[in-house]
């Protein structure tokens, strides 16, 4: 049996937190842009830490577990 949530949870954050896509913070001209498509390095940094954090809790102190087979 294989463990699958880190792959899942992994996947689902990446797309949903990508600077850019839903919100970026911090935006290129306001401090939270919506949708704007557009990313800086400042944004790309800010959204690493919340992936990280969000990534750690679920995983490590929640415990969610994906069995297959």
């Amino acid at each position: 049996m294989s463990d699958w949530a880190p792959v899942v949870i992994g996947v689902v954050l990446f797309v949903f937190l990508q600077p850019g896509l839903l919100f970026s913070f911090p935006g290129n001209g306001k401090q939270l842009e919506f949708g704007g498509m557009k990313t800086n390095g400042k944004a790309i940094f800010i959204h690493t830490l919340i992936f990280f954090g969000l990534y750690a809790v679920i995983i490590l102190a929640l415990r969610v577990h994906i069995y297959t087979g």
